[in-house]
């Protein structure tokens, strides 16, 4: 019964936010007031009358996420602390312990401790479990345990952590915490620069302006920009970004909506800083938004070549909505399309399968578009690279190993035991990647494939309708051979799984910094990238037809 009332509950709330977001546009007025009079009174109703004691807020609260669960995974409903964080994630700047953490039912994994930061000074490592802030347990805390971790500079919090099955205790100050949009850049080869720009935020363009010309100015006469995991921002810095590289008034991109006024085209509106240098865009499978939207632009305007992996596909636009008290709305309004006319977005929301999954466009439905110069492009969602690398490449095996944490837990296990002394001679040879996969039967890691799992279900129907024993053994058989994959898809992704066990360990020992340092002695798409700008012929080959 209870949960049936939170279904229908639901289901009015999804009504009450429809009149909210659409009341401006939409004409079907009087079935939307009918719908909102049924929720609110529902909801006294409810709160009045239930047989225990309600909580209206999360009551309210549930109803709100269960609506917005039916959109697509941007929009989101914000509380005043979710504004703040927000508010933060865009200026770059918190006062706090200085760590990129993962939020968990029972801890606070520390997924990297920033160099220098108030976190590393304490000791924390990567993988470090925070159980217990002051006198409060993690597991007993309601909110956002983060929030906890935030507080006026040179404050002191003790923190109570797990590390490999032991406890410990620290106590840290909590500093003003500066998160660069450009953490690293360097002129390599005495005339090639490579510049980093891990975010969006509103120091981005700033940043990449500051470190295009300094490079410049120690001799860079080619340019490499590394957009690799950057997970986008504002639009606004993208733009900015990309007018560093073109004239004023180049078209950039422009954002669609059935509402008229969210129709728009971006132009730039600087003078830029270099409309000749030679310039290489990096992009991989977690470059997204503000990050396609640059290598996007630059591509179709055949001011770039790009080189990597296909980019995520994230083309909705975002933009907050003030609700009361504090709250806000952030709400997707539009889609982005590059120059030539291709839409970044690579999920249909809107058009769902049986399973309630978003769509993806299948390559044999992709349009072709074309650039300035008239190369051909395709649309399908993100950035594929004039130049296609393995080991950029980010396959749903590789995503399930790293949203399962198993690359993440590996390289925990790999820095206890383990000493590495030099990042330029770091390597990750064979017995290791034979250790991984061993580390993966440990954990009992299983991979469902699609195709996997559509088999699955036909079993089961198959199941339920009786059918011929001889049919249900093929479908076994099948299903078998299916599971064999995950070991195959161990050695056929090897190259893209490697670089991502690279990457973590090398961030465990050398921070960051060493990370990039490593880059650019070692990672194929950087010297892909040295190679094709120190051959012009072949750079001028690929932008043309």
């Amino acid at each position: 019964m209870k949960k049936y009332l939170q279904n229908k509950f639901i289901l009015l709330a999804t009504a009450s936010a429809v009149f909210v977001a659409t009341v401006g546009f939409k004409s079907d007025f009087f079935e939307i007031a009918k719908q909102i009079e049924i929720f609110t009174t529902l909801y006294k109703e409810l709160n009045m009358n239930y047989v225990d004691e309600t909580n209206p807020a999360q009551l309210m609260d549930s109803a709100v996420k269960g609506m917005l669960e039916e959109l697509d995974p941007y929009t989101h409903f914000w509380n005043e602390q979710d504004v703040e964080a927000a508010k933060i994630s865009n200026s770059g700047e918190y006062t706090g312990i200085g760590a990129f953490i993962k939020t968990e039912k029972d801890n606070i994994t520390i997924v990297e401790p920033y160099k220098d930061y108030p976190a590393d000074k304490a000791g924390l490592k990567a993988g470090d479990e925070i159980v217990k802030i002051g006198d409060i347990n993690i597991s007993d805390f309601s909110e956002n345990a983060a929030e906890l971790l935030q507080g006026a500079p040179n404050t002191k919090v003790e923190l109570t952590y797990r590390r490999q099955g032991k406890q410990f205790t620290t106590t840290l100050t909590r500093g003003a915490v500066e998160i660069k949009a450009v953490p690293f850049y360097q002129l390599l080869d005495n005339n090639i620069g490579y510049i980093v720009l891990a975010k969006f935020n509103r120091k981005a363009s700033q940043e990449t302006k500051e470190a295009l010309i300094d490079l410049k100015s120690k001799g860079a006469t080619r340019i490499i920009l590394d957009l690799r995991g950057n997970p986008g921002g504002l639009l606004t810095e993208a733009i900015n970004v990309s007018n560093l590289f073109i004239n004023k008034g180049e078209l950039v991109t422009t954002t669609k909506s059935v509402i008229e006024k969210y129709n728009k085209e971006y132009h730039t509106q600087h003078e830029p800083v270099d409309i000749q240098i030679p310039l290489a865009i990096l992009v991989d499978g977690k470059s997204a938004s503000a990050s396609e939207i640059v290598a996007g632009s630059l591509q179709d305007l055949d001011r770039a070549v790009i080189v990597g992996g296909r980019s995520f596909g994230k083309g909705l636009v975002q933009r907050p909505k003030k609700l009361p008290y504090g709250t806000q709305l952030k709400i997707t309004i539009s889609r982005y399309y590059t120059p030539s006319g291709r839409c970044i977005q690579a999920l249909d929301y809107w058009h769902r399968d049986d399973e309630g999954n978003a769509v993806r466009t299948k390559s044999e439905d992709y349009n072709e578009f074309l650039t300035k110069n008239g190369r051909k492009v395709y649309d399908g969602g993100g950035i594929m690279p004039d130049v296609v690398l393995p080991t950029s490449q980010l396959s749903t095996f590789t995503s399930a190993l790293e949203n399962e944490d198993m690359i993440f837990d590996f390289a925990t296990q790999y820095f206890y035991s383990h000493e590495v002394k030099d990042v330029a001679n770091f390597s990750f040879p064979e017995n290791d990647y034979k250790n991984f996969m061993d580390f993966l039967k440990e954990k009992k890691f299983d991979y469902t494939s699609e195709s996997e799992s559509l088999l699955q279900k036909s079993l089961e129907n198959a199941k339920d309708e009786n059918t011929d024993k001889s049919v249900m053994k093929s479908y076994e058989n099948l299903l078998a051979e299916i599971n064999k994959n995950q070991q195959q898809l161990l050695i056929d992704k090897k190259a893209e799984i490697t670089t991502a066990i690279t990457s973590e360990i090398i961030k465990r020992y050398f921070y960051m910094e060493g990370l990039y340092n490593f880059y650019i002695e070692n990672n194929p798409e950087i010297l892909k990238s040295k190679e094709i700008l120190n051959d012009l012929n072949q750079y001028n080959k690929i932008l043309k037809l």
